[in-house]
């Protein structure tokens, strides 16, 4: 039980990063206009991830500091600022989205409208924040998370054309009705996506929170190997069930509720039941992630106390930042904003941000200033470069891309 249980930062890390409300319905979407078509993309940021998240755990595990900490100090304020400026600006968009997504959630569940969920999403967001242990917190929301795994079963339930998916996902091709600039739109944005930096931050500060040293480098893996795979897997269900269901009937996801339409197909309101319970958790795990990311970057840089496993009274700016994040998004959300909307902005948005965060972890990984013998291998840094050479050219196209598609429309 307690292997299972070491590996609950990872789950949480996948389920709140590839799984957040912008990721559910992205997913969705992409299914339900152009198949099984953009498969490719989800396997290509899995293993990017796995390696980003690599490289920052073992950092961490290593120096026995964070992701903003080590940047600052081996990059210099003035280019760590810019790195946070962007990061934060996004982190608090993310924010924005996971509390509206968790209202939206919780309305699935009781017909109340979301915005009477809000400030309870918001305050229970905080409470746990507050009051409960880390391992408690990533235990008990990664594991409910696992009830997304509904999706995977509802996908064998319809009984699909296994030859014809596996055809869409070989040998994809652009619907007709569909432009390449939106097909390749919504290619950077599940790679953003995959690719969230907030999930790097979360991770490598989770590290730090739990106290990893080197001894525990191979439970870093093990949450890498596990967690993301996990994600990546998830995300290709959600996918798979909205070809098999919406794409044939032509509707096209603008909303949480369609996403469970294949599931109430494969097994009415039991499977729906258990898609819900994951649907809260996956977007409460995520808000929980963004939010304290919201603190662990700004603390970071900024030399301060930070942590759960301080008290309020000890890291007092760190928790004000959380609150404060909270209350003005909270506050966005009241104005009537999409959180949908605004998360499928902040993937685009993360994927021109993404260099910002990966080449400084690149760096530090091969410094031996900072991590002695345990430097990144031969084969690791082939990897990572080639990741580089990709993460650069989506960020340089997510921009003209979203102008000529009007985000994807």
């Amino acid at each position: 039980m307690r292997n299972i249980f070491a590996v609950a930062l990872g789950i949480l890390t996948a389920i709140g990063g590839f799984l957040d409300i912008g990721d559910l319905v992205t997913n969705a979407l992409v299914g339900s206009r152009f198949g099984l078509a953009l498969a490719w993309v989800v396997p290509v940021g899995v293993v990017g991830i796995c390696l980003f998240a690599q490289m920052a755990g073992r950092v961490a595990a290593v120096s026995g500091r964070a992701t903003f900490e080590i940047i600052r100090e081996r990059l210099g304020p003035r280019v760590a600022a810019l790195n946070l400026s962007a990061s934060f600006f996004i982190n608090l968009m993310t924010v924005t989205a996971e509390i509206g997504g968790v209202a939206l959630a919780l309305q699935l569940a009781s017909d109340v409208g979301p915005l009477l969920w809000v400030p309870v999403a918001a305050f229970a967001v905080w409470l746990v924040i507050w009051r409960v242990r880390f391992s408690i917190m990533e235990n008990v929301t990664g594991l409910l998370g696992l009830c997304l795994t509904v999706f995977a079963v509802s996908l064998f339930a319809l009984q699909p054309g296994w030859a014809d998916l596996s055809h869409q996902m070989l040998a994809p091709v652009i619907p007709e009705n569909e432009s390449a600039a939106t097909y390749w739109y919504y290619a950077v944005a599940l790679f953003g996506a995959a690719m969230t930096p907030y999930e790097v931050f979360f991770f490598s500060s989770g590290a730090v929170e739990e106290r990893w040293t080197v001894s525990d480098l191979g439970r870093s893996r093990l949450n890498v190997l596990v967690g993301f795979p996990l994600g990546g897997v998830l995300s290709l269900a959600i996918a798979g069930c909205a070809t098999v269901v919406l794409l044939p009937a032509q509707i096209e996801v603008t909303s949480l509720s369609q996403i469970v339409l294949p599931v109430v197909a494969a097994g009415g309101k039991l499977l729906l039941a258990f898609a819900i319970v994951g649907i809260v958790a996956a977007t409460f795990g995520a808000a929980l992630e963004t939010t304290l990311s919201s603190g662990y970057t700004l603390a970071q840089y900024f030399g301060w106390a930070w942590g759960k496993f301080r008290r309020p009274a000890d890291a007092a700016r760190f928790h004000a930042v959380l609150i404060v994040a909270l209350i003005s998004c909270a506050a966005v959300l009241f104005t009537g904003v999409d959180p949908i909307m605004v998360t499928e902005y902040s993937v685009v948005f993360s994927a021109i941000a993404l260099p910002l965060t990966y080449l400084p972890i690149l760096i530090v990984a091969n410094d031996p200033g900072y991590m002695g013998h345990r430097t990144n291998g031969a084969a690791l840094n082939i990897a990572a470069s080639v990741y580089l050479v990709i993460i650069l050219a989506a960020a340089l196209a997510a921009i003209p891309l979203m102008v000529v598609t009007g985000a994807g429309q």
